[in-house]
């Protein structure tokens, strides 16, 4: 018999056994009498010995009841105790997470990923900064924070989330109209989507292997704080956009974008979840984190 068909009517006999009667176990336990002696009778039957001798009015526990209920009593004590634990632990794992993440990683990995979590951790808050602007932990009261590129910053525990590839896309449209470029170089002939980074005031280098390895588009159209804007920019066909792969995958299926020189791909970017070097972290804290680098990116 399954331990699932077995364990409820475990419960009933070290009941019965500890008050002695089916009717007072059966009263404790919210059942009948009729029930509980049919549940030790099941119980019995599994086990193939007798486990009380019944009378009209009364039950005495066999030789083999005895030690049956020793075991039996300590393995439901073990039960009863790691319900606590996790009930404990659900409690305990209660309260505010603010984090961070870019609008690239937020849209099109995290946020869909939460769900999930609030499954699993109804208790916990989450407050979300979706931007692209690099938010000071200490001074904005930030738990933890996704980030792209290398982490340079002291005082940061950077864990690697993965290297996510980049390509150059545009629409069919714009190709029609302006031709595909063949080689990097050919690039500066044609109308680049810059992004402006937040750290720096820059335009975002675009990679390539081998080589050039950095080349900063000479982008007539620039956007600047939100990076999903280029991606819309190249979908209508304003020009074209060096972008992570993962962000335009929906966009390739419905042929919507194309991908050019992929014989010069192959350069990546890394996101990062970082928190505060700290030796207290809160237990919900803790769960978020352990949630981001129990997946796969």
């Amino acid at each position: 018999m399954p331990l699932s068909s077995t364990l409820p009517n475990l419960l009933v006999f070290v009941t019965a056994f500890q008050l002695g009667s089916f009717s007072k176990a059966a009263r404790q336990l919210g059942m009948t009498p009729q029930a509980a002696s049919r549940a030790v009778l099941r119980l019995e039957q599994t086990l193939g010995v007798a486990l009380f001798r019944r009378t009209t009015r009364s039950i005495t526990p066999t030789e083999a009841a005895q030690a049956y209920y020793r075991t039996a009593s300590e393995a439901l004590d073990l039960l009863t105790r790691a319900e606590l634990d996790v009930s404990r632990q659900r409690q305990q794992r209660a309260g505010v997470v603010r984090l961070s993440a870019p609008t690239t990683f937020a849209h099109h990995r995290l946020l869909p990923s939460l769900a999930g979590f609030r499954e699993r951790h109804p208790n916990i808050e989450l407050e979300l900064h979706v931007g692209n602007r690099n938010i000071d932990f200490a001074a904005e009261g930030y738990d933890l924070a996704i980030r792209m590129g290398a982490i340079r910053e002291a005082g940061l525990v950077a864990r690697k989330l993965g290297d996510f590839g980049l390509g150059v896309y545009g629409s069919p449209d714009y190709f029609a109209r302006h031709g595909t470029p063949k080689q990097p170089a050919q690039l500066a002939s044609h109308a680049c989507i810059g992004f402006i980074m937040p750290s720096t005031g820059r335009l975002l280098p675009w990679t390539f292997v081998p080589r050039p390895e950095a080349w900063t588009p000479p982008a007539a159209v620039r956007c600047a704080e939100d990076v999903l804007a280029t991606i819309t920019l190249a979908r209508a066909g304003v020009g074209l956009v060096q972008i992570y792969d993962f962000l335009v995958e929906r966009d390739l299926e419905r042929g919507l974008l194309v991908e050019v020189l992929r014989d010069f791909r192959g350069r990546s970017r890394p996101f990062s979840l970082v928190y505060p070097r700290t030796p207290e972290r809160t237990p919900a804290a803790r769960a978020v984190i352990e949630h981001i680098l129990a997946r796969r990116w």
